[in-house]
């Protein structure tokens, strides 16, 4: 089987890979790191460079686990992204990263994370960085 890792280069993708990756080893599993671009963004802070992906595909081998970098253009929704990525890896789960955001950060600004737990139809293992 498969797991979908949502992978950005902070602190809160960072837990997202090691969850991830503890959960895959764990069950035999391979991973599908998604980093996925904005459409039509030139710049994005959250797109990993081809350096990066083969080493995050390094540090997987090294735990025992095989993995790949998908970087699927996620436009407007990525909720239909990681619905596609899951589907065409025929993933039994995926794993997210969190952020803590204030209670009213919360109620002003809307949150992928969230929709991605209400809208995806794969179990998700949603995880916070330490503090």
């Amino acid at each position: 089987m498969t797991i979908v890792i949502g992978y950005v280069p902070t602190p809160v993708g960072e837990a997202a890979l090691e969850a991830g990756l503890e959960e895959a080893k764990a069950h035999g599993d391979d991973v599908v790191l998604l980093n996925s671009p904005r459409r039509r963004s030139t710049v994005d802070g959250e797109l990993i460079d081809e350096a990066t992906a083969d080493e995050l595909v390094a540090r997987a081998a090294a735990a025992g686990v095989t993995a790949r970098v998908d970087q699927s253009d996620h436009g407007d929704d990525i909720v239909e992204t990681f619905t596609k990525v899951a589907a065409a890896a025929s993933a039994r789960l995926v794993v997210i990263g969190l952020r803590r955001r204030s209670p009213v950060g919360k109620l002003v600004t809307g949150s992928d994370a969230q929709r991605l737990l209400l809208d995806l139809d794969v179990p998700i293992l949603a995880v916070k960085p330490p503090r």
